[in-house]
C-alpha cells in the first residue's frame, strides 16, 4: 500500500526541509511525500492520486492566489476522510477558529514543531496500518 503526505506551500525552501526532516521514512517507504506550491495545484494532485492512500495534507495559510483557509472546504469535498492540517506564522485565535471550523484537524504555527508533527504522521499511519 502506497501512504502519502501531501504538502502544500508556496515557499521554496519547505519541500527541502521537509525531506530532510522525514528522510528515513521516505527511505524506508512508510510513506511518500508530494508537494504543491499552489492551492490550484494541489488540487489537481489530490484529485489524481488514485492507487495511494492519502493519510494527510498539510496547507500553508499564507499563499498567493487561493489561500489556505480557501482551499480547506474544496479538500474536504475532494477528500472529507483526510485530515488537513494548516500551517501558519500567524497563529491568532480568529485564524485557529476559521480553520477549525472549517474541518482542519489542527492548526500549528512556524517554524514548525517537527515532533508533533511526527506524531500527527505516525496516528495516522496507526489508522491505516
Amino acid at each position: 500500500m502506497s501512504l502519502l503526505i501531501l504538502v502544500i506551500d508556496d515557499e521554496p525552501d519547505v519541500e527541502p526541509l521537509f525531506r530532510q526532516q522525514f528522510r528515513r521514512d521516505i527511505r524506508a517507504s512508510r510513506f511518500t511525500m508530494e508537494f504543491a506550491q499552489s492551492a490550484v495545484d494541489a488540487l489537481e494532485q489530490i484529485d489524481h492520486a488514485k492507487g495511494v492512500t492519502l493519510i494527510l495534507v498539510l496547507s500553508d495559510i499564507n499563499m498567493p492566489g487561493m489561500s489556505g483557509l480557501e482551499l480547506l472546504p474544496k479538500i474536504k469535498v475532494l477528500r472529507p476522510d483526510v485530515p488537513v492540517i494548516m500551517i501558519t506564522a500567524y497563529g491568532d485565535a480568529e485564524t485557529k477558529r476559521k480553520a477549525l471550523e472549517d474541518g482542519a484537524e489542527a492548526l500549528m504555527t512556524k517554524p514548525i514543531d517537527f515532533a508533533a508533527l511526527r506524531q500527527q504522521i505516525e496516528t495516522r499511519l496507526g489508522m491505516v496500518a
